[in-house]
């Protein structure tokens, strides 16, 4: 009953302690507190979080519905499966269960969920249809369904300035796969109707937003997320002969706005689709 007082965290001199804090995700932040703001929180309930990274939200909804709950993950991502582990096992947390599984096809029971949460997952699943007809099959009757995404419309400052930088280069040819990248990301009404579709109903959709703001177009394209979650994609729609002179350019641009604006500010819309069973 009282283990909150027989064990400690030593944030001092624990290694794998300071490991485990260090993560609250900047990025993924803002949408996970508008899901969690969501959450119906009740006791003794089983819940699902579909692509969990690293651990949030799945961690922080483990701690807020208590020890009469059981909250699973389940994720495909074998490094951030076991960062998540670790940070459960640092936190004596015993009410988690990891899967590594895909989320289109799983070995869970029907009707074994009370709720099932997503935190900016769905663009990234290959076959978001195949995910949700899954949720379904495995969400009780009544069960309570929160997804967040970033729709289209993410970094449409940063889109414009990639998109007058291809016509400025004689490189227009390529703006049909620069609308296919943006337009693979998804927009509530579609998520909503996907979501009909799997036979859920839609109760409520919220969509908000909020600024990454950079000093300068430099300081953007080296940031450390933007390098490990977009630049890649950016670079692939761009031949290889043609990447210094595009980039170079698309950079020189993004610091002119930023030295006339006096910043680089780029809209991110954010969205929690709320549904049940």
């Amino acid at each position: 009953m009282l283990e909150h007082l027989e064990s400690s965290i030593d944030i001092v001199n624990d290694p794998n302690a300071v490991s485990s804090i260090d993560e609250l995700p900047l990025w993924s932040a803002p949408f996970g507190m508008l899901l969690l703001d969501k959450v119906k929180l009740k006791p003794a309930i089983t819940a699902l979080d579909i692509g969990f990274g690293m651990g949030f939200p799945l961690i922080e909804l483990s701690q807020r519905l208590g020890h009469s709950s059981t909250v699973y993950g389940i994720d495909l991502w074998k490094t951030a499966i076991e960062r998540a582990r670790l940070k459960i096992k640092t936190f004596h947390i015993n009410n988690v269960r990891l899967v590594e599984g895909d989320a289109s096809s799983t070995e869970f029971e029907d009707s074994f969920f009370d709720l099932i949460v997503s935190n900016v997952g769905i663009n990234n699943f290959e076959n978001p249809r195949a995910v949700l007809d899954e949720c379904y099959r495995v969400a009780k009757p009544g069960a309570q369904l929160l997804f967040t995404t970033n729709p289209k419309g993410h970094m449409k400052e940063f889109y414009q300035v990639y998109e007058e930088t291809l016509s400025e280069l004689n490189m227009a040819g390529l703006l049909r796969e620069l609308q296919g990248h943006i337009d693979h990301r998804l927009t509530p009404g579609i998520i909503q109707e996907m979501l009909e579709k799997s036979g859920f109903k839609v109760v409520d959709s919220i969509l908000n937003h909020f600024y990454l703001r950079y000093a300068s177009g430099t300081a953007f394209l080296n940031h450390y997320f933007i390098k490990i979650g977009f630049l890649d994609a950016w670079k692939n729609l761009i031949p290889e002969e043609e990447r210094e002179k595009f980039f170079t350019r698309l950079e020189e641009k993004l610091n002119f706005i930023a030295k006339k604006e006096g910043e680089l500010k780029l809209t991110i819309p954010c969205a929690c689709i709320e549904a049940v069973k």
